[in-house]
Order: C-alpha cells, then structure tokens, then sequence
C-alpha cells in the first residue's frame, strides 16, 4: 500500500477512535435516565449553527477518470486512482461556509506509471438541513501541481460537489461526497487538455 494512502487512512481511524470515546464518555452522563423524548434529545444534537462556527473534515476515497478534451487528450489512460483531503470550514452565516482545502491524489497509467496530483484551494458552499441529515454544497477554486515520472505541471482545477452527512453527535457527522473535478492543462507546446474526473469520499466532519 502506497505511503501517503496509509497516512490518511491513520488519521481517517483515529478521527472515527474518537467520536466513539466521545459518545460513551458524554451522553450517558448528561441523560442517564434516557428521560429526555426522541425529539428533544434531536434538538439538542441539531443546534443551528451560527456565525463563527468552524469545523474540520477527514476524506478519504476515490477518484474515477471520466473523460478527456483537447489536442493532448489522448495520451491518458488511467485506472481509478485513491484519495484522501483535510478541509476546513467557517460559517460566516446559519447557512454559508467558507473554507479552504488540501489534499491529494495518486492514479496508476496502463503502463503500470503513477500520476499524483495535490489539490489545493479555498471554497464556498451553503448547507442545507433536515432533521439530523445536514446537505452542504460547495465549490472549490484552486491549484493543482502534478507529477507523473519526471515532469511536473501546476495548473488550476475547478471542484464542485455536494454532500450529504449524517450528525452523528453535537460534535460529529458523518457522510458521502460527490465531486466534479475540472482540471485544464495548458502546456508551452500549445497542446491543451482538459480531464474530468469524479470524486467519491467518505467524511469524518468534527463541529468546534
């Protein structure tokens, strides 16, 4: 297993070893009569947020080639590559975020070479609520430096994707993601490519 897919698979344990700490080391001691009904405790663990509110957000998945534009299009031949990302978002309102985002991403070619591409931007999104199921979506602008054997690029790259999480506890969520990925390159020799790629994650959001 590569290095950098087992880091992230670290931290994404270690973040999902401490929800679990969090669970039976809090509510029992708050309730632990279980007296509170259903819908109450819902509106204990469902607080709104407010401005000011930040939280932190483990991924980790993969990431499916979709298709290839341009002159340099053709060169590509890509298996699904794994992915993992630590976000971070502020809520400047109830509803809107801002944030910022790095990650990482490592693709094996037909030829058994490997394409690794660090994503790296800020983004914006709103969320929407029902119940304890929380629905943000989001857009992320950034750069993207790439490597593959000995050549290296930096180039923009374009995310938009949405998630649907799962609010666990006061301070956890859990959940899956869907992202567009955008990623232009646009070489000195004049042939420009354009890949497409689709983000599938899961998430560990931890609420401060």
């Amino acid at each position: 297993m590569p290095r950098t897919w087992s880091i992230f698979l670290i931290v994404f344990l270690f973040f999902c070893g401490l929800s679990l700490c969090a669970q039976e080391g809090g509510y029992q001691e708050e309730d632990p009569d279980d007296s509170i009904p259903e819908e109450e405790w819902d509106e204990i663990i469902i607080a709104e947020y407010a401005p000011g509110d930040k939280n932190f957000v483990v991924s980790l998945g993969t990431v499916i080639p979709l298709f290839f534009t341009g002159i340099g299009s053709n060169q590509h031949g890509l298996s699904v590559g794994w992915y993992g990302s630590l976000a971070y978002n502020y809520f400047i309102t109830p509803r809107i975020f801002i944030g910022g985002e790095l990650s990482g991403m490592f693709i094996s070619t037909r030829g058994g070479n490997m394409l690794y591409i660090v994503p790296i931007g800020a983004r914006v999104g709103y969320q929407f609520l029902y119940k304890r199921f929380e629905f943000p979506v989001s857009i992320m602008l950034g750069v993207a430096p790439q490597k593959y054997l000995e050549k290296g690029y930096l180039g923009p790259i374009v995310k938009p994707g949405a998630s649907a999480f799962w609010r666990y506890n006061p301070e956890w969520s859990f959940g899956l993601n869907g992202v567009w990925w955008f990623i232009p390159q646009w070489p000195k020799n004049g042939n420009n490519a354009y890949g497409n790629f689709l983000e599938l994650t899961l998430s560990a959001r931890y609420n401060l």
